[in-house]
Formats: structure tokens, C-alpha cells, sequence
């Protein structure tokens, strides 16, 4: 089959049953599931078909639809790749069996150790840290210090975060296991729990907003939802970035340092094109795709030397938490149980 430089971005389930039955076994291309937006990552997709002259087919979808997709579709899946984002989702792909191991040069030269699953299953592209945005009108920097300090009983009625449902909360609450324990983990999300502001709703974004509003004092929520508000056309969004401030937790010389996630790939186990997938991985750990990813994405690259976004780049640089991101997936069922037990809705 002559080799093409198409980019083919096809959603839904029809389109999946023609890739399945028209490229599975063709040579000169990579088939992509992604639940990045198509926008967050098929320019690259582009770039790289270009360069290499390799046909790239790309699904994007919801992450747990298309890990269902993987999973119904078995051994007789036309994915090579699978692309989502947070630890625990990677790590369910993992357990779902619909990954393999593997490695290359660049990549275990590149992607640090605690950004990668442990057994080689999947590697991160992107990392996010889940961060405290407050209104300095309300709340002095000085006051904030950790994760754990957000039980305090002085952050009463002040703090908006998303529901127990949301895997990015579900991996700091993994996070705090592996550093505390369960029944200390238990006492904080109770603790953080008296102290919310409101009943869970909404997503970071809407967390941001809500403590630009006044209606809570402090978010918990990603970095990038920040930056894109930063970025915004809309002047609303850019006001809300004005308004508030952010904050890297425990950043103490005796403390682990912000809670930090990623956006990771791996090679599915039903990959055709296996050598595609690894030209294509390592195409997007090059220092021009981690710059990218930063400055499109707001999210801070996975190989040291390259810049941060320049949307987040007057907060400056912070200590990341060094734990293997494996141990988020690994402690998510334990993780889900005490947020119930905690009463976190």
C-alpha cells in the first residue's frame, strides 16, 4: 500500500467499524484512539505524518468509552495507540489488558522514572498538577501550605472542589494513601469535607470561577484549566485569571511536594503497526512536540529543559510529588472507598 501523509480524524461507532474493516492490516500508517480533543492533539498527529510520511488514523472519544471500545474490540481492535489522561485511567487500560509493555531508547532516556508505568505499559506525555487557586482579597498566601492544611477547621466553609466521581480527585486522594495511610487519609477527607463550601459541582473549571464569584475562598483544580482561562477570547474568562492567584502545596523542604498527573500513551495489545507506535511516541517526546504540548495544552512537559507555558510562567517553577504514578492507579479502589467513607459526595 503506497504510504499517504493523510490525517484521518474519525468519531462515532460507524467510523470505528470502517477503520476496523479498511485499515487494520495496512502498512505505512498508525491508528490512534484518543480522549484528548481532537484540537489538543491532532496538529501534532499532522506533524508527524508529515515528517515521516506515515498515514495516522485517528478516534477520539470520551476515556472510558473508548477504553470500553478496546475491550469489546479485543485482539481484532485496529488501535495502535491509546491516548488518555490521569494515572488511573492508564492504569484500568493496564489491568483491562488492552496494553502491552514496551520501550525505546528515547523514551527511557527522556521520561522520567515516577512519570511512567512501572512495568512499562505506559509512558506520560504532559503533566498537570492539582493546585489551590485562592482571592488574594481573601486569603494571604501565607496562610496556605499544604493539602493536609485544607481539613484545618479554619478553611471552614471555604473550599469548592470537584465531586468524589472525579478520577483527578480520586488520584490525590491515591496520592495521600501512599504518603499517609488509610486511616489518616480518612481523618483529612473528612476534614476537608466539613470544610467545603458547597456541595460538589461542576468541573475545574467551574471550581475557578466559583472562588473568583466569592462563593468559596479557595479551588482545588488543575493547572491547565487555569491557563486556558488565562488564554481565553472571552473577557470574562480573563478576569477570573486576573482575580485569583495560585498556589504549589506542600513545597516545604520536608514535604513530598504538589500532587502531579499526567496525559499518557501506550501501545495497545492489538497493535498492527507496533513500530509506528513507537516512532510516533517518541516523535511526541521531541522537545518541539513537549513545547507544543506546553503552550497549546498549558500543561507542563514530561522531559526537563523544555519550558512551561507561558500562560502559567509568572507562577514560576515548583516541586512536583515524586511517588510512581503506578501507585495512583494501584490505591484508586481504596481511594474511592474512604471518599464514600469520608462522606465526600
Amino acid at each position: 500500500m503506497k504510504q499517504s501523509t493523510t490525517l484521518v480524524a474519525l468519531i462515532g461507532t460507524s467510523t470505528l467499524l470502517t477503520l476496523t474493516s479498511a485499515s487494520a492490516n495496512a502498512s505505512g500508517e498508525v491508528n490512534v484512539y484518543s480522549a484528548r480533543s481532537e484540537a489538543l492533539i491532532a496538529p501534532l498527529l499532522e506533524n508527524y505524518s508529515k515528517e515521516n510520511r506515515v498515514k495516522v488514523n485517528l478516534i477520539t472519544g470520551s476515556a472510558d468509552a473508548l477504553l470500553s471500545r478496546l475491550q469489546s474490540e479485543g485482539d481484532a481492535s485496529p488501535a495502535d495507540v491509546f491516548i488518555t489522561v490521569d494515572a488511573g485511567r492508564l492504569y484500568r487500560a493496564k489491568d483491562a489488558g488492552v496494553l502491552q509493555p514496551f520501550e525505546t531508547e528515547a523514551l527511557n532516556k527522556v521520561v522520567p522514572d515516577h512519570l511512567k508505568d512501572r512495568d512499562g505499559y505506559w509512558y506520560g506525555l504532559s503533566q498537570r498538577a492539582r493546585v489551590l487557586f485562592y482571592n488574594p482579597e481573601a486569603v494571604s498566601a501565607s496562610d496556605l501550605s499544604s493539602y493536609e492544611d485544607l481539613a484545618d477547621p479554619k478553611w471552614k466553609g471555604q473550599i469548592c472542589i470537584r465531586s468524589s466521581s472525579n478520577i483527578y480527585n480520586q488520584s490525590l486522594v491515591a496520592s495521600m494513601i501512599d504518603a499517609h495511610g488509610e486511616a489518616d487519609t480518612l481523618k483529612w477527607i473528612k476534614g476537608l469535607v466539613a470544610n467545603f463550601a458547597r456541595p460538589p459541582a461542576g468541573g475545574d473549571t467551574d471550581q475557578i470561577k466559583a472562588a473568583a464569584a466569592g462563593v468559596c475562598n479557595i479551588a482545588v483544580a488543575n493547572t491547565y484549566y487555569f491557563g486556558r482561562l488565562g488564554l481565553s477570547d472571552n473577557a470574562e474568562d480573563r478576569a477570573v485569571f486576573d482575580k485569583l492567584a495560585m498556589f504549589w502545596p506542600n513545597q516545604a523542604a520536608d514535604q513530598r511536594g504538589a500532587h502531579v498527573n499526567v496525559s499518557g500513551i501506550g501501545i495497545t495489545a492489538s497493535s498492527k503497526n507496533t513500530d509506528n507506535a513507537k516512532q510516533l511516541i517518541d516523535f511526541l517526546v521531541n522537545p518541539q512536540s513537549q513545547t507544543w504540548y506546553a503552550n497549546v495544552n498549558n500543561e507542563y512537559p514530561v522531559v526537563d529543559g523544555i519550558a512551561p507555558p507561558k500562560s502559567l510562567a509568572t507562577f514560576g517553577e515548583f516541586k512536583g510529588d515524586q511517588v510512581s504514578l503506578s501507585v495512583l492507579g494501584e490505591n484508586n479502589r481504596q481511594a474511592v472507598k474512604l471518599m464514600d467513607q469520608g462522606g465526600w459526595k
